[in-house]
């Protein structure tokens, strides 16, 4: 799921990082962005890019990262799975999919795994549900 914005949401824990990209030239690109999570949406993580016409946050299963970092992972929009990077490093890969087009990103693994183990210090993995407030997801749903 994908969602534009022009502001950082909230987060309980945040992580500033550099993805890298090839365009369809094969061209390198690197893109600033944040890693979000907060415990009022447990089951969630965002990944903010930080551009200049305003950012554009993608948010996707904090179990689908977590996975995605050590086996490929994913259907749908979004898929994460370990990767090499050109220098050798141990990277992450997380392939974004929309109507209006498809990227790979590669962050670096030391990144995704500390932003997951801190947001597994937050709220542990089985746990979501104890964080989750169904009734505002309810009443908010109800406000749209």
């Amino acid at each position: 799921m994908n969602t534009s914005g022009s502001g950082h949401t909230l987060s309980d824990v945040a992580l500033d990082i550099t993805v890298e990209c090839m365009d369809e030239r094969g061209i390198r690109h690197e893109i600033d962005c944040v890693l979000g999570y907060r415990s009022s949406d447990p089951f969630a993580v965002a990944m903010t890019f930080i551009t200049g016409d305003g950012n554009l946050v993608w948010t996707f299963g904090r179990d689908l990262l977590a996975r995605g970092a050590e086996v490929p992972t994913g259907e749908g929009d979004v898929h994460v799975s370990p990767a090499i990077g050109l220098s050798g490093r141990a990277m992450v890969s997380i392939e974004l999919s929309s109507p209006d087009g498809h990227l790979v990103l590669l962050a670096r693994a030391c990144d995704v795994d500390a932003f997951i183990a801190r947001t597994l210090a937050l709220v542990p993995s089985g746990r979501e549900s104890d964080f989750f407030d169904a009734d505002l997801l309810i009443s908010q749903v109800l406000a749209s």
